[in-house]
């Protein structure tokens, strides 16, 4: 049997989830379950992490970057669309992460040319859990997990939040896809366990739950704000 390049923090979570599986990237994805339709419009949460990612960091990072195709932003903890639906975002000053999706290869790209970094210019090692966050029922969750009021931000200033979710330092981007709350958020893969059995329990109680990737991607190429 072929041996999957990596897994996901969580995959040994996802393997007790009923639903189709797919290589992505090289990683075992949940790609569908049979409750995709109803959890993503109630409240679902989905794993991310196969998406391929890369971040830097340094006062020479932003020039680096504009140097390789990448438009960053110039205000702090915001995030830009890219080219083949990835993003780039700014966290803090100098600090970027950049998110494919299933259509670009900007992280790889990115990946082999920091191989020797100019510099002031430093590579950071994404090893990131990738949730998915989607459904009408959304606040009600983040009220339960997390202090920051989302609803007084505005969405077209494409904000990236950089707070805690039950404890754990996370990444938040913030968003709407086809009228539905849709929000995109990392942490440390090492405490992606904890995260995922908190938050999915939590959905599970208001009525959601897991659903698969591709439903989730589905919203997010739809269009969002």
């Amino acid at each position: 049997m072929k041996t999957a390049l990596r897994l996901s923090p969580i995959h040994s979570e996802l393997q007790s989830l009923d639903g189709r599986w797919q290589e992505m990237n090289g990683m075992p994805a949940l790609i569908a379950t049979p409750r995709d339709q109803d959890n993503a419009t109630h409240l679902g949460i989905t794993d991310l992490s196969f998406l391929t990612r890369f971040g830097v960091k340094g006062a020479g990072a932003a020039d680096w970057l504009f140097s390789q195709g990448i438009p960053v932003g110039d205000r702090p903890n915001s995030w830009r669309p890219l080219s083949g639906g990835g993003m780039v975002a700014r966290l803090g000053i100098s600090e970027f992460l950049i998110e494919d999706s299933l259509h670009s290869s900007f992280a790889p790209h990115l990946a082999a040319a920091c191989q020797t970094p100019p510099t002031k210019v430093y590579p950071v090692l994404r090893q990131d859990l990738a949730i998915g966050l989607c459904g009408n029922l959304l606040d009600d969750l983040l009220r339960q997990t997390c202090s920051v009021n989302f609803r007084a931000l505005t969405l077209g200033d494409r904000p990236v939040v950089l707070t805690s979710m039950v404890g754990v330092s996370v990444t938040i981007i913030p968003g709407e896809c086809s009228g539905l709350p849709c929000y995109r958020l990392w942490c440390d893969g090492t405490l992606g366990r904890y995260l995922w059995r908190t938050l999915l329990a939590i959905a599970v109680e208001l009525g959601g739950g897991a659903i698969g990737a591709e439903r989730f991607l589905e919203l997010v190429q739809s269009g969002c704000e």
